[in-house]
């Protein structure tokens, strides 16, 4: 609590983390709401109300179904979250251990970790995504394991190129001088020094799951019918731009808004938790 402090008032003077927490706060509350609380069902069909403009009742208009199209946000907050972060989850739990793991042990097995490693990275989350659905068929689940395949390269090259520049430091020396094994150093000495930059490339990791949900889902791969999504109401609305444009514009922003604030959020963790920025600044 006496670190914390400090790091919210240095927070507070820093406007990109501002705007981004600020963002992120927004999206995180509406997605909460909308386990209790939406303004309609979203599973309700009125036809009768259908294409509303956005007014007093329909806050944002409604969709071809006649769907509140408000409440379809909030709930499609909550499923792009979850998505997101479970992926990140996969990714960190497993890339970290795997980057730890090649940069303390090198040799064959730094080789043959960052090569199959590369190799995961060379599929991108939507081809991993229509591979696995061929198999399992399409749906959240799916989602989750195509982006958090996708997100295991990346973490695991973050944590061995942090890792191995703290492999040559005196501190370290003195440890392993002292007795320490590998597994020891990595997790009382290693891990907490590069936790820092873990956190800044989840943030950043966790804008690119919610724009990847979003395109899963707009061809069909990800989040299923009935629950919302952002990427398959921008689907379902490409064909009625011309006469109820408020379908693709206010699911668009939703995407363009998460993955600004989560961008700003993450620049802003950089800039607070790096001492070599804070004494630029």
């Amino acid at each position: 609590m006496s670190r914390l402090i400090p790091f919210l008032k240095t927070g507070l003077r820093n406007t990109g983390f501002l705007f981004g927490a600020i963002i992120v706060l927004v999206i995180l509350v509406m997605a909460l709401l909308s386990f209790v609380w939406t303004p309609h069902d979203v599973t309700n069909l009125d036809i009768g109300n259908k294409l509303k403009r956005p007014g007093l009742e329909f806050w944002f208009g409604t969709d071809h179904f006649g769907r509140d199209v408000f409440s379809m946000i909030m709930t499609g907050a909550r499923n792009s979250i979850a998505v997101a972060c479970v992926s990140v989850i996969i990714g960190m739990g497993i890339g970290v251990p795997l980057g730890a793991m090649a940069a303390a042990r090198g040799g064959w097995l730094d080789d043959f970790i960052m090569r199959t490693n590369d190799f995961i990275f060379a599929f991108p989350a939507i081809l991993s995504a229509i591979m696995i659905t061929a198999l399992l068929g399409p749906g959240a689940i799916n989602a989750i394991i195509a982006i958090g395949i996708f997100n295991i390269p990346v973490f695991a090259r973050v944590t061995r190129g942090a890792a191995l520049s703290l492999w040559t430091r005196e501190y370290i020396m003195a440890a392993q001088v002292a007795g320490k094994t590998i597994s020891r150093i990595t997790v009382e000495h290693i891990l907490p020094n590069i936790i820092n930059l873990l956190i800044v490339q989840g943030t950043i990791q966790f804008s690119l799951g919610i724009l990847a949900e979003a395109g899963l889902s707009y061809v069909g791969l990800g989040t299923q019918p009935p629950m919302p999504s952002w990427g398959r109401m921008l689907n379902e609305a490409q064909t009625m731009m011309a006469f109820a444009p408020h379908l693709a514009i206010v699911p668009g922003l939703a995407i363009i808004l998460s993955v600004l604030g989560l961008n700003l959020l993450g620049d802003g963790l950089r800039d607070l938790l790096d001492p070599r920025l804070r004494r630029a600044r």
